[in-house]
C-alpha cells in the first residue's frame, strides 16, 4: 500500500503540476519547501550537515538560511521535473545555450572521435541541461538508480527518454557497462552523475577537505575507450540554468583512474562551493555521517 501511494504521488506530480500557472507553481512549492526546512527532518538536517563542510565559515543562522535556501532549490528542482515534459525544449535549449560556458570542450572532445564522458555532481537541474544535452548531440546514454518501488522507477525512465535521453538502469551486472563502452566507441556521449557512491565501490577522495568515496565510472570508462572525460557543473538562475563545460581531464590509463576521480571532485567542490545552495545531498555523503545519523545532535 505504502508503495502504491508513492507511486500516486509521482503520478499526480507529472499529470497536475504541469496544469498550475508557474507563478502559482512556484509559490505553492516554495511554501512547501519552507515548511520541511522548518521541521527539520532527516533530510534537511543531513542537507545541513552537508553544507556544513561546504562553508565551514558559516554561523549558525547563516547555516540555517542556506540550508532553506538549498531546500528551496530541490522544491525548484522536483517543480521543474514535473513540467518538462510539456515544456519547450527549443526555448529550455535556446536559453542553456546562450549562458553556458566551456562549449568549444565538448566540441573538440567530439572532433577527437573517441566519445565523451560528462561527469557532473547532483546540482540545479540536471534534466534541464539535459535537454540541451539531447538536442545539441542528438540524444546521449545515463545511468540511473534502480528506484523502488519498480512502477515508480519506470515513471522515471519514461519520462527521461521523453526528454531525448538513452537510460540504463544501475544494477549489479556488467551489462550496463558494455552498452557504455559501445556508445562511446560510436562516438557519442554518456553522462554519469559523478558525486555520490551508490554501489560503495567508490574509490577515495578528498572533498571538502575531509576523505570520502566517488564513484570510478566516469574515470573508469575513459580510460578504457580513450574518451574525453569533462567535468559539468550546473545551477539555478533567476530565471534558468547556468552549464560550465569544464576541460577535459586526461586519463590514458588504468593506473590514471584515481586521479582523474579526485580532479573530478576537485572541479566538483569548486562549483558547489560557489553555489553551495544548488548542491541537492540529502543523505549522508562522508563516512562520519554514515556512522553517526543525521538525528544524532
Amino acid at each position: 500500500m505504502s508503495d502504491r501511494f508513492v507511486d500516486l504521488g509521482y503520478a499526480a506530480g507529472w499529470r497536475l503540476v504541469r496544469t498550475l500557472p508557474d507563478s502559482v507553481a512556484a509559490a505553492a512549492f516554495n511554501l512547501g519547501a519552507d515548511l520541511a526546512a522548518r521541521r527539520k527532518g532527516p533530510g534537511v538536517r543531513q542537507l545541513r550537515r552537508n553544507l556544513a563542510r561546504v562553508v565551514p565559515q558559516a554561523g549558525e543562522a547563516e547555516l540555517d538560511e542556506l540550508t532553506k535556501q538549498a531546500v528551496r532549490s530541490y522544491a525548484r528542482y522536483w517543480r521543474e521535473s514535473f513540467r518538462l515534459p510539456t515544456m519547450d525544449h527549443a526555448d529550455i535549449t535556446t536559453r542553456i545555450q546562450a549562458t553556458m560556458t566551456g562549449r568549444q570542450n565538448l566540441d573538440a572532445a567530439l572532433a577527437d572521435g573517441n566519445g565523451v564522458v560528462i561527469a557532473l555532481p547532483h546540482t540545479g537541474n540536471w534534466d534541464a541541461i539535459g535537454v540541451w544535452l539531447a538536442n545539441y548531440v542528438g540524444g546521449f546514454t545515463t545511468v540511473v538508480e534502480r528506484l523502488k518501488p519498480e512502477s515508480v522507477f519506470q515513471r522515471f525512465v519514461a519520462y527521461r527518454e521523453s526528454l531525448g535521453f538513452e537510460v540504463v538502469p544501475l544494477t549489479g551486472d556488467s551489462s550496463g557497462f558494455r552498452l557504455l563502452l559501445r556508445r562511446l566507441r560510436e562516438n557519442k556521449v554518456v553522462c554519469l552523475v559523478g558525486d555520490r557512491d551508490l554501489t560503495s565501490n567508490g574509490l577515495p577522495v578528498t572533498f571538502f577537505g575531509e576523505q570520502t568515496r566517488m564513484p570510478a565510472g566516469p574515470a573508469r570508462l575513459a580510460a578504457t575507450t580513450g574518451a574525453a572525460l569533462l567535468p559539468v557543473g550546473n545551477w539555478f538562475t533567476d530565471d534558468g540554468w547556468h552549464l560550465r563545460m569544464h576541460p577535459r581531464i586526461r586519463v590514458n590509463a588504468r593506473s590514471e583512474i584515481p586521479a582523474a576521480t579526485q580532479a573530478l571532485a576537485d572541479v566538483f567542490a569548486g562549483d558547489i562551493a560557489a553555489h553551495p545552495a544548488d548542491w541537492h545531498m540529502m543523505q549522508p555523503f562522508w563516512p562520519a555521517d554514515a556512522a553517526e545519523p543525521a538525528n544524532a545532535g
